[in-house]
């Protein structure tokens, strides 16, 4: 779950700084050199999520779950992406895993959005 710790600390300030296409050679760089690095597949979904590659970021939440099956926030951010590729129906499956996982914020949306 912990892999190449420079590489994702290099992406994390790439994506702070919203420089999300240096961040994602980052997390790819650290994701390289350790391929169960659930959080660096995570991140580098955000950041693809942040470039509008909906596709892309729900391409790493998926191996981010796959590595940590109890990975809420994957959950939440997978939802949210598949929401912005139309897939409500799916969307709303990731918030209520996520909320099951403990995400408040998900129940809330899942409570709100879902039937």
């Amino acid at each position: 779950k912990y892999g190449n710790t420079y590489n994702f600390s290099k992406g994390n300030a790439k994506s702070n700084t919203g420089d999300y296409s240096g961040a994602i050679e980052e997390y790819s760089k650290a994701i390289e050199l350790d391929p169960n690095y659930a959080l660096a597949y995570y991140n580098r979904g955000i950041s693809k999520k942040n470039l509008k590659d909906y596709y892309g970021a729900i391409e790493d939440y998926n191996k981010a779950i796959e590595i940590d099956p109890k990975f809420a926030n994957a959950y939440y951010n997978r939802g949210i992406a598949k929401a912005n590729t139309g897939d409500s129906s799916g969307a709303c499956k990731d918030f209520k895993k996520a909320c099951k996982l403990g995400s408040k914020f998900s129940c809330k949306i899942y409570k709100k959005g879902c039937k």
